[in-house]
């Protein structure tokens, strides 16, 4: 292999599409350097190497939705037809299907990316849980934290002096009259 497509690359072309991690049939094109049709006839030539959990076209509204999160630039992305989804085994069988020495390489790379990201999802894993053991240990103080939040935004606020009037005041005893009412 003249080039090594770095394992990021290829993590960033994994998606989870039905709960499974899958690489898209145009973009394994590109790893591979064949055209996407090319690749697809090869799998169709030997369709019963690919059962459902090793490959599956994606419908009109996963492909639609790829479009609307970024993951693709536009419906004509796939070329008019809609795009295989290969999962882990899918790919590893892809090699015995193309037998360009460039396919093979291409494989063993992205079988390790596959295993990088199961390793960094097991690690995520152990440090989701201790975070939730530690949201759960101060869950209980929220009520008190919330309470002197509030006394210290209470005491943040500056004091209103009143305001001093302006101007000569005359201060006269005034004199209150009876107003008597008419019978």
């Amino acid at each position: 292999m003249n080039e090594v497509v770095p394992l990021e690359v290829i993590a960033n072309r994994i998606l989870v599409i039905l709960g499974m991690k899958v690489l898209l049939s145009s973009h394994l094109a590109d790893l591979y350097h064949i055209d996407t049709r090319t690749l697809n006839q090869a799998v169709k030539r030997n369709i019963e190497r690919f059962p459902e959990d090793f490959v599956f076209q994606l419908s009109q509204e996963e492909a639609e939705r790829l479009v609307s999160h970024f993951v693709i630039p536009h419906r004509k992305y796939f070329g008019g037809t809609l795009p295989y989804a290969f999962t882990e085994q899918g790919v590893a069988m892809l090699s015995s299907v193309l037998r360009s020495s460039r396919a093979v390489q291409m494989n063993i790379v992205i079988m390790r990316t596959f295993v990088r990201l199961r390793e960094i999802l097991s690690t995520h894993k152990d440090l989701a849980q201790k975070l939730l053991e530690h949201e759960r240990k101060l869950g209980k103080h929220d009520v008190e934290i919330e309470s002197i939040m509030q006394a210290i935004r209470q005491l943040m606020q500056p004091i209103e002096k009143p305001k001093r009037e302006i101007g000569f005041k005359i201060s006269e005893q005034t004199v209150q009259y009876k107003i008597r009412k008419r019978k």
